[in-house]
């Protein structure tokens, strides 16, 4: 269909199923749900470049193709083969793709924690029959009882409890450190539990974290020493981000190698916003780990298997 300006998209905001990318069909006007491998595609209905999906027009005429991945190794999971850039659910909570003999998975249920604060004294996860993720409630408990389970997060006051309205104020900040990156190269996630909001909730925070670039070449060690803890990349780089690209350049820490066998990995970090810019012209702000410190120690982690992985080091975080 031929394009027309200045561009009429819906009014309705684009619902899309879970793991399906928004892009910009050919007028460059709209964004689309991307059509998924196998799956009928046109220049107004492009595939999901982001899983290096292409539109084929070979097979089917009048202006149609099918959507098909660029080559690519297939992947096994529990003996089942998936094909490079197939989605699949192998259980009802989550959504998978399997990308050049690499699985990634986004979670279909929300796995946020909640520990008890004055307004649900007593959560409780429960599953209900006919849904496949569990939900929480808040269980009533007496008066008395429902600010001694409070007290755990509130600062305690010898003249008067915590006011409902007042959370911020008596909220007892509480912080984990900063879990491992899930990634040993590469951009990978960083998550930790934080009370720090209005609310003063226990919630999962994430980040984006990366230890080192998987082409990054290794230094040699001086001599006398085994380690080169944190190298610098020698010129400034962008960050990649699901097919989008950082606004500006940085010149980040990396961490080195170990000539003895040991890992090295981020001891101090940092947080900071960045910002991404992406080809159908959106951007977006994610918090990303910066290296400050790195070191070298015998307890390693697999090989880049985040689901396997028995490697529960942690970094400290965002120290200024």
């Amino acid at each position: 269909q031929p394009c027309t300006y200045p561009c009429q998209c819906p009014s309705q905001p684009l619902q899309c199923p879970a793991g399906t990318s928004h892009v910009l069909d050919a007028c460059g006007c709209c964004k689309v749900c991307a059509r998924q491998l196998g799956e009928l595609c046109s220049l107004q209905k492009p595939c999901d470049h982001h899983k290096g999906l292409y539109c084929d027009f070979s097979k089917i005429h009048r202006g149609s193709g099918i959507c098909l991945a660029h080559e690519g190794a297939t992947c096994d999971l529990l003996g089942k083969i998936y094909h490079n850039g197939e989605s699949f659910q192998p259980t009802c909570k989550l959504q998978c793709i399997c990308m050049d003999g690499a699985i990634g998975c986004i979670p279909l249920c929300s796995d946020d924690l909640r520990l008890p604060s004055p307004e649900c004294p007593n959560p409780r996860r429960v599953k209900f029959r006919n849904k496949c993720c569990e939900e929480w409630i808040c269980e009533e408990g007496s008066e008395e009882n429902r600010f001694e389970t409070a007290m755990a997060v509130f600062r305690e006051t010898p003249a008067q409890k915590p006011e409902l309205n007042n959370l911020q104020e008596n909220c007892l900040v509480q912080t984990t450190e900063w879990s491992a990156c899930s990634k040993s190269c590469g951009m990978g996630i960083s998550a930790r539990v934080t009370n720090d909001n209005p609310q003063c909730r226990l919630e999962k925070e994430t980040r984006l974290c990366m230890v080192r670039p998987c082409d990054f070449p290794m230094e040699k060690t001086k001599k006398g020493k085994k380690c080169v803890r944190t190298p610098k990349p020698r010129q400034s780089l962008h960050f990649e981000f699901s097919g989008c690209t950082s606004s500006r350049s940085y010149r980040p820490k990396f961490c080195g190698s170990c000539t003895d066998g040991r890992c090295c990995t981020p001891y101090i970090t940092n947080t900071v916003e960045v910002e991404f810019r992406c080809p159908e012209g959106d951007f977006f702000q994610r918090k990303m780990m910066f290296i400050k410190m790195c070191s070298c120690h015998y307890d390693c982690p697999r090989d880049n298997d985040i689901f396997l992985a028995t490697y529960h080091r942690r970094m400290i975080g965002d120290h200024v």
